[in-house]
């Protein structure tokens, strides 16, 4: 297994945890720092975390530089480059799973994000525990105990200036918007919102796998269309057919990150609400469109 470390406080916690309980299991536990490159001391911070990897046992350690991009906003394009990055590294030295620090306090913050967003239940249910060879073993973590543990274990984390820079929503969320909410709901604010998002995900993946069963049957590919069958999916309720419709408009060729919910229910309107509407007009070039007995969307279809 691989920690991802960036040299903050939660990530050498996680790094120092695994360093202790892997030889205990019989595991292998090394660690990848990604230098994002995006300050001027990034290389030395990278290799002073690394560093200290090293002093606790973890082998192989490696610092990773990363190129960032612009797409999807300056915190969008570095964790895009972060995982693959990450994933890199997980193939070229074999590891099954890389280990990342997200704790609860951060799992609390994502789901006020996507409730300030208008986002749906996928996006309130947080960060899932397992994603492919991605894990996040601290997700019923507290802040608080990787502060102390760090304290305990005697490592100098690095504290990220963005952490404290309220142009960065998720900033304002941690220092403006939770601790309101802690002072007119109480304390428990944090560990409720992650309990919610616990709630929410067993709930979306049932739904996500109804639509999955239900795309088998609805949803076909021809003459370079994806093509949904409207007598199957009318007769589906709405949060399943607006998921094999979405799912429908990735295959034929939208980006995740530009397809909106507002997307997706005009789509939906052509199986549940068809007035004559002409086509509806999707990310990356891709069109929506009523023929007969089914919706065609791909870059070329006419009505």
């Amino acid at each position: 297994m691989l920690v991802a470390c960036s040299g903050g406080t939660d990530s050498l916690a996680l790094a120092a945890a695994t360093a202790f309980e892997a030889p205990k299991l019989g595991l292998r536990a090394g660690a990848v720092i990604v230098d994002h490159g995006l300050q001027a001391d990034s290389a030395h911070i990278a290799e002073t975390a690394a560093e200290q990897c090293r002093t606790l046992g973890l082998d192989p350690v490696q610092v990773r530089a990363v190129t960032v991009g612009t797409e999807g906003g300056p915190e969008g394009a570095a964790r895009t480059a972060r995982y693959d990055a990450l994933r890199d590294a997980a193939d070229e030295l074999s590891a099954d799973v890389v280990l990342l620090a997200h704790t609860r306090d951060d799992q609390a913050e994502t789901v006020l994000l996507g409730l300030g967003r208008g986002s749906g239940a996928r996006s309130l249910a947080g960060m899932a525990p397992a994603v492919g060879l991605l894990r996040r073993p601290l997700l019923d973590v507290p802040r608080a105990t990787t502060a102390a543990a760090c304290i305990a274990s005697g490592l100098r984390p690095w504290h990220d200036p963005h952490n404290d820079d309220p142009q960065y929503t998720r900033v304002r969320v941690r220092h403006e918007v939770l601790p309101i909410l802690e002072e007119a709901l109480g304390p428990g604010v944090v560990e409720a919102l992650a309990r919610t998002a616990g709630l929410l995900r067993a709930d979306a993946d049932a739904l996500d796998q109804l639509a999955a069963d239900v795309a088998e049957t609805a949803l076909s590919r021809a003459e370079g269309e994806v093509r949904g069958d409207l007598g199957v999916l009318a007769g589906e309720p709405t949060a399943v057919r607006t998921r094999v419709l979405r799912q429908a408009a990735l295959e034929a060729g939208c980006r995740a990150t530009d397809l909106t919910a507002g997307h997706v229910a005009a789509v939906d309107a052509l199986v549940t609400d068809w007035r004559g509407q002409r086509w509806i007009d999707l990310p990356q070039g891709v069109r929506a469109v009523r023929k007969g007995g089914f919706i065609a969307l791909g870059p070329d279809v006419t009505g």
